[in-house]
């Protein structure tokens, strides 16, 4: 069953998964907000919208390490990789999506923060439908999920944090709004939050 997390929430993904867990996938997805108004009656959707999914990985005292994001699809050590560039929304699901291989990530890696960016600088009040989700590779099962509702004219999104304690993983919401287009615009605003 998944777990539906609001804002600054938080699940062990380890207790989700008895089984163990040893690869996820975090995926985004997000629609064009529909016009409003007559025009919006005549004409339908609101048109593309670009949004980047990004990972960053910090060790135990702050400091990112690596990323992943369009412009580098794989990390350094290959444990981390992005499904590519979706420039438009379009479609059900996952728009971009970033597979983690628990077992290969690297051990100083504590922290990966998700963020969400407008690299063309497309707003957030433009976007409908936004999410963050977690699932389990070995069984495909969702194990949480986190709907942003918070649209406005933000940017950038700092959405969620995947931290390692041991041999446990916890999944949080986090939710918060930025400024920048690009995943290194998002670094300190994100390492202040972990």
């Amino acid at each position: 069953m998944t777990i539906s997390l609001k804002k600054n929430e938080a699940v062990s993904l380890s207790k989700s998964a008895p089984n163990g867990l040893t690869s996820i996938t975090l995926g985004v997805g997000w629609d064009a907000a529909k016009a409003k108004g007559f025009l919006g009656a005549v004409f339908g959707g609101g048109g593309d919208i670009d949004l980047d999914a990004s990972a960053l990985m910090f060790t135990t005292g702050r400091q990112v390490v690596d990323s992943v994001w369009f412009g580098a699809l794989t990390s350094k050590d290959g444990s981390v990789r992005h499904s590519g560039d979706n420039l438009t929304g379009d479609g059900d699901g996952d728009d971009e999506s970033i597979a983690i291989d628990l077992m290969r990530l690297p051990p100083n890696i504590e922290t990966i923060v998700l963020t969400v960016n407008s690299f063309r600088g497309q707003t957030f009040d433009k976007v409908d439908n936004a999410f963050g989700r977690v699932v389990d590779n070995r069984t495909g099962r969702e194990l949480a999920r986190f709907d942003i509702s918070d649209s406005g004219p933000h940017t950038g999104i700092i959405l969620a944090s995947l931290t390692r304690a041991g041999g446990d993983w916890t999944f949080k919401a986090l939710g918060e709004r930025a400024g920048g287009r690009t995943v290194h615009d998002l670094v300190s605003p994100s390492a202040a939050l972990i």
